[in-house]
């Protein structure tokens, strides 16, 4: 769906987490961690929704996130997948679904972005809703009490053919990282509960 972050203001800080660093896998799922964490205080099912589209290189990153999340079993309630993803003609009725299926859900959205080029390969991460389509002008609901964006490409001119030109072995690395963060910083949690009782 392609989210933009550039101009697009913030309730708290985000974090951004390069793949090229070695670490950036542990790094992330250390945060995503505490923020599952403060959904889980707050007795809220966790609900990852991934938007994005098949169709568009650069716009892959939400729907191969969630097959990937799918393929873990980490994660019970996840929507947008390559089989079924979430996007601009589905995304109003998958937020009704959602919330008619869970009482106050705690939503975690997942969409690719474009940025500036020293952030491209960057995940950013943060509390708060992101707004899919801004950067190619779509006018769709803000989603997400939290939210994860991968930087896919530079932004700021011709978008949609930016994106059709977006190297899938980005989006693919980006898209397991963030996927793995997820399952790795969830196990963690239940770690530490089973270890409470």
């Amino acid at each position: 769906m392609l989210n933009r972050l550039m101009n697009w203001p913030k309730p708290t800080p985000e974090l951004k987490f390069n793949i090229q660093n070695p670490d950036s896998l542990h790094s992330l799922s250390s945060h995503l961690r505490s923020v599952m964490l403060e959904a889980k205080g707050l007795e809220r099912d966790i609900v990852i929704i991934c938007i994005g589209t098949d169709r568009s290189t650069g716009d892959a990153l939400g729907p191969l996130t969630g097959s990937k999340l799918r393929t873990l079993h980490f994660y019970p309630h996840v929507y947008g997948t390559l089989e079924e993803p979430v996007h601009a003609t589905n995304l109003p009725e998958t937020l009704l679904t959602i919330h008619s299926q869970y009482t106050l859900p705690y939503v975690i959205a997942i969409d690719a972005c474009l940025g500036k080029l020293e952030n491209v390969g960057c995940i950013s991460v943060g509390r708060g809703s992101l707004k899919p389509g801004a950067a190619v002008n779509k006018n769709l609901p803000a989603v997400g009490d939290a939210y994860i964006t991968g930087i896919v490409n530079v932004g700021g001119f011709m978008e949609h053919m930016v994106l059709q030109s977006t190297r899938l072995n980005l989006v693919v690395k980006m898209a397991d990282v963030i996927a793995y963060s997820l399952a790795y910083g969830l196990r963690e949690l239940q770690g530490a509960d089973l270890c409470r009782r």
